[in-house]
């Protein structure tokens, strides 16, 4: 298949996959979510939009600066300005074709701090890699404090209350489905590349040893500490925010840290797989937050109201950013000149 229809259909799909999350979202919704979502909307506190609007600005221009330390590390020095300006940029981007934006923020950068394209492409892998790995730790985090979150997640999302537990779908059996749709996958790549059990060894080895030099690489850094510093605090910023979240609705106002790691854990997954989050945000932490004891409207409503915080700062942010960027570097350079 043609690599450009390839691309296209994979765009389409991941369009096509947050409009049906979108659709799941507001499938159901009758007269009494109708008025719980009215309600809740009516009784909230809309001036926490401003710290948390703050809170995730900050957020982004953390991940800048993690980003400008991984630069460098190569020997070149973008200014915080050219490199916040380009992660905003990109995250704009991402919102309607998803991963596009990495590699826009990547030739934006590239074009006013004449950066080398193909060496900020690696550092991106890198603090992908990295987000990965702190992902999983916040999904283990959230595991460990609720123990049972995830067979309820299942339950909420594939079974009927009223069915009997003999005929409910486990978690486990969803985990098997998923590795045997793996398992599947690798056997037509195998089959359609000609490939056996030694290549696939093969393959994994080299993916394993990637994944190795990826990590090694954040232990060469000179400023270690201080890339780890700046993913922790990343991280906590968009717990923060989801935490401040909680006291804009009045039915979610007695939650805490607890709820708040669920928060970022469903909303992680939404933003990962679909453009900007669209339908899949709402939807899990819909899904999440009623197994917490929200009803279905409030659960929506309130789902929404964060994923539109998130788009906000990322439009206006993004915007302003490509406004910003040619005025800025046109200032520079005159200044150099003088």
């Amino acid at each position: 298949m043609n690599r450009h229809v390839r691309t296209i259909l994979q765009y389409l799909f991941f369009f096509g996959l947050g409009f049906f999350f979108v659709w799941l979202s507001v499938k159901d919704i009758g007269k009494a979510e109708r008025m719980q979502i009215r309600f809740a909307l009516r009784h909230a506190r809309y001036y926490l939009a401003i710290p948390v609007f703050t809170i995730l600005f900050l957020s982004h221009y953390v991940r800048a600066m993690r980003w400008r330390l991984l630069i460098s590390s190569l020997g070149y020095k973008p200014s915080r300005a050219n490199t916040f300006f380009a992660v905003m940029i990109g995250y704009l981007v991402n919102q309607a074709v998803i991963r596009l934006g990495e590699v826009l923020k990547c030739t934006v950068l590239a074009r006013y701090e004449k950066v080398p394209a193909e060496k900020l492409v690696g550092t991106i892998i890198l603090e992908r890699l990295v987000d990965a790995i702190t992902l999983l730790i916040v999904f283990a985090i959230t595991i460990i404090l609720q123990p049972g979150l995830y067979q309820q997640f299942v339950d909420k999302v594939l079974n009927d209350p009223g069915e009997a537990e003999s005929k409910k779908i486990s978690g486990n059996f969803i985990l098997l489905v998923i590795t045997g749709i793996v398992v599947l996958l690798i056997a037509g790549w195998m089959i359609i590349k000609k490939k056996n059990f030694r290549d696939l060894l093969s393959g994994f080895k080299k993916t394993a040893k990637k994944v190795w030099e990826g990590i090694s690489a954040v232990q060469h850094l000179k400023k270690k500490k201080l890339f780890i510093l700046y993913t922790v605090l990343l991280w906590g910023l968009y717990l923060v925010a989801g935490y401040i979240g909680f006291f804009a609705l009045r039915e979610t106002r007695g939650y805490g840290i607890k709820e708040a790691f669920t928060v970022l854990s469903a909303g992680s997954i939404g933003m990962t797989i679909t453009p900007g989050g669209i339908g899949g945000y709402a939807y899990f932490l819909e899904k999440t937050m009623m197994i917490h004891g929200l009803s279905r409207g409030v659960a929506s409503a309130f789902g929404w109201l964060l994923w539109l915080s998130n788009t906000t700062v990322v439009i206006i942010g993004g915007l302003v950013s490509f406004a910003a960027l040619p005025l800025y570097n046109k200032k520079k350079l005159q200044q150099s000149t003088l």
